[in-house]
């Protein structure tokens, strides 16, 4: 099996998160959608949070991140 991950681009167009009728539906690109209960959505909500941390420090963005790191650094 390939590893794909170095080929995924990502996306800078953010999903859309809509209560309706008691569940909580994500809308992303592509036609992407998700349906969850009201404690999975926050579950995932703090996990992307937690991830998209990681990342930027990663990649020199945010908190936690060296001075003068990143972008122009």
């Amino acid at each position: 099996m390939t590893d794909n991950r170095s080929s995924l681009r990502p996306r800078e167009d953010a999903g859309v998160a809509t209560a309706i009728d008691g569940v909580v539906v994500l809308d992303g690109p592509d036609g992407v959608a998700v349906t969850m209960t009201p404690d999975a959505a926050a579950q995932t909500a703090d996990s992307l949070h937690a991830a998209a941390n990681e990342a930027r420090r990663h990649a020199g963005l945010g908190p936690g991140a060296p001075e003068g790191a990143g972008p122009g650094a």
